[in-house]
């Protein structure tokens, strides 16, 4: 007969397997927009995890993630364009980086971003 503590593991490694497939699942449903990427040139001055020109996406999503107002002004940002928030340097616009961007795809690389 199995023990209160057996059972008790044995449900505390069920919920972490679960937790595990959840993650998961989420990271798979989401794959990176890589042809956006590419296509605006964003790895020109981004880099997943490290400052190179301009912040690193990791830093950009610590910064913006818990603002309500943060993924309206990256979209629009990507979109058009802006002033440094970040040392000196500016988001170019889209016709420095590649071409004009749609909200859709705009909305698309922010929330990428923001998962980092």
């Amino acid at each position: 007969m199995p023990t209160h503590r057996s059972i008790d593991a044995h449900v505390a490694r069920v919920g972490l397997l679960v937790t595990l497939l959840l993650v998961a699942s989420q990271a798979l449903a989401q794959p990176e927009p890589s042809a956006l990427i590419d296509q605006q040139h964003c790895m020109f001055c981004h880099t997943n995890d490290a400052p190179f020109l301009a912040p690193s996406f990791q830093e950009i999503a610590n910064r913006y993630r818990d603002n309500p107002n943060a993924q309206v002004m990256l979209e629009h940002k990507l979109r058009v364009g802006g002033r440094a928030h970040w040392g000196n340097m500016a988001m170019p616009s889209p016709a420095e980086r590649g071409g004009p961007l749609s909200p859709e795809d705009a909305h698309t690389l922010v929330e990428w971003v923001l998962r980092h």
